[in-house]
């Protein structure tokens, strides 16, 4: 009877070791599987924070390069404006070359001097501009000073205009401050062409 209840006890013991054992396995495997998936879920969330980094860091690139290129957009924008501003404002050659003439002449009479003669030349055709220059003769000037002003005013006046050709001379040598002389003064309008396109684009 004493050995059938120790017989007993140590197959209880040994089935309770057992299921100590096999439930010790499946924590084990339950903590080890755990374990894994954090680690998986740890990998995985460093990747996308790195992937959001690299993200951020290129569109804090795009946004610099983005501020730079707006400004030099700016800035051209700007000195387009200014330039168009420069332009004479004819609407044709013939308009430009009579408020070239215009302009010329105020100079002129400004600094006491006057023309002798002019004439409208060709205009010259360029992709965006078209050159438009008239050649003067001015009447001897006694004040070597008014000459060099009118030049002056020519080369720093608000439209673009410059002095393409310039023929001085000095009719009578037993007077050398008495000069006379010719011009070819330019300055520009825009290209016909351009204007069409534009236009075209308009209607499009």
């Amino acid at each position: 009877m004493k050995i059938s209840f120790l017989q007993r006890k140590v197959r209880f013991s040994k089935r309770k070791s057992l299921y100590l054992l096999v439930g010790s396995v499946i924590l084990f495997t339950l903590g080890a599987t755990l374990l894994l998936s954090l680690r998986e879920e740890m990998r995985r969330m460093e990747e996308e924070t790195l992937v959001k980094k690299m993200t951020l860091a290129k569109y804090s690139q795009f946004l610099q390069n983005r501020r730079s290129i707006e400004e030099e957009l700016d800035r051209t924008r700007k000195q387009y404006e200014s330039l168009q501003q420069r332009l004479l404002d004819g609407e044709t050659p013939q308009l430009a070359a009579a408020q070239l003439q215009e302009m010329v002449k105020k100079a002129l009479d400004r600094n006491g001097m006057a023309i002798r003669g002019f004439r409208i030349l060709e205009p010259k055709e360029s992709p965006f501009y078209q050159r438009i220059s008239i050649h003067i003769d001015f009447n001897p000037v006694n004040n070597l000073l008014s000459l060099v002003q009118f030049i002056h005013d020519i080369e720093h006046h608000e439209k673009a205009l410059v002095i393409s050709e310039m023929d001085l001379l000095v009719p009578n040598p037993r007077m050398p401050n008495q000069i006379q002389g010719s011009f070819v003064i330019s300055g520009a309008i825009k290209t016909i062409k351009q204007e069409k396109t534009k236009g075209k684009g308009r209607e499009g």
